[in-house]
């Protein structure tokens, strides 16, 4: 059974920057997907924040956090890093990481963060930006 794990979160000041990592604890369900990171903000619904294909070569990102955030994954620590600068108060949320349900072709030439393309889901990551 495939778990992915988020670190990463904490408290940091506005326009502050943290690192967020997602990983997996197999890799063979890890590597050939495209993989997402989602938030959640309390009293919030779900919002898409960015998303990256299997190569990695490819990303998307919400129109809030164009600018800011970078996506990038690391096949051989099976892991997906976003990075996160400029950090403001409205991005104070749980963020999670999740793997699409269907395995990526090789070769994208863009992705989606729609979260129900997505399955399995970690168990998220607390993000507080204080002003």
């Amino acid at each position: 059974q495939l778990q992915l794990v988020e670190s990463g979160g904490g408290l940091v000041q506005s326009g502050g920057s943290l690192r967020l990592s997602c990983t997996a604890t197999s890799g063979f369900a890890f590597r050939d997907y495209g993989i997402g990171w989602f938030r959640q903000a309390p009293g919030k619904e779900r919002e898409e924040v960015a998303c990256i294909s299997r190569s990695g070569g490819v990303t998307a990102y919400a129109d809030s956090v164009k600018g800011r955030f970078t996506l990038s994954r690391d096949k051989a620590k099976n892991a997906v890093y976003l990075e996160m600068n400029n950090l403001k108060s409205e991005d104070t949320a749980v963020y999670y990481c999740a793997r699409k349900t269907n395995r990526e072709v090789l070769t994208v030439s863009s992705v989606t963060c729609n979260s129900v393309e997505y399955t399995y889901w970690g168990q998220g990551t607390q993000v507080t930006v204080s002003s």
